[in-house]
């Protein structure tokens, strides 16, 4: 009983493997030691938006995400997904047939043009399972 318990913390206590979600992501990420979290960032350069005439940049609201953390035995990951109107059916669909669920989908900015729509990703399990749905989702993401 206490090497199935020791073997139970010690799985608990192994790190993300960053390497492996940045490989299935497809983005780069930042670990934050003290907090626990890898945070992989998908600025979207690509598209060309205004919100009450303000050209909008990636840094000021244009950067899809997804942060990983250890829970337990699993993983959970949580993120926020830039989309044009196009892409939300295929990148919902994605995170749903890929192990990822959808908790929002809502607008952040009035009188954005192009129209810009913000997809909220949640799971917890698997850490490759996950990152490959973020990748998945990722991907519709970066294609009109």
């Amino acid at each position: 009983m206490m090497i199935v318990l020791l073997m139970g913390v010690l799985a608990a206590a192994a790190p993300l493997d960053t390497a492996k979600i940045e490989q299935l992501t497809g983005m780069k990420g930042t670990l934050s030691a003290k907090e626990g979290v890898f945070k992989v960032s998908f600025p979207r350069s690509d598209l060309n938006v205004t919100a009450g005439g303000v050209h909008l940049t990636p840094p000021m609201g244009l950067t899809a995400w997804a942060a990983f953390t250890k829970a337990g035995a699993h993983v959970a990951v949580m993120g926020d997904m830039v989309l044009s109107e196009d892409q939300i059916n295929p990148a919902m669909s994605a995170a749903l047939d890929n192990g990822l669920e959808v908790t929002a989908l809502h607008n952040h900015f009035a009188w954005a043009q192009p129209r810009i729509m913000f997809m909220h990703i949640g799971g917890m399990g698997d850490e490759a399972t996950l990152a490959a749905g973020v990748g998945k989702v990722f991907a519709f993401a970066g294609s009109d």
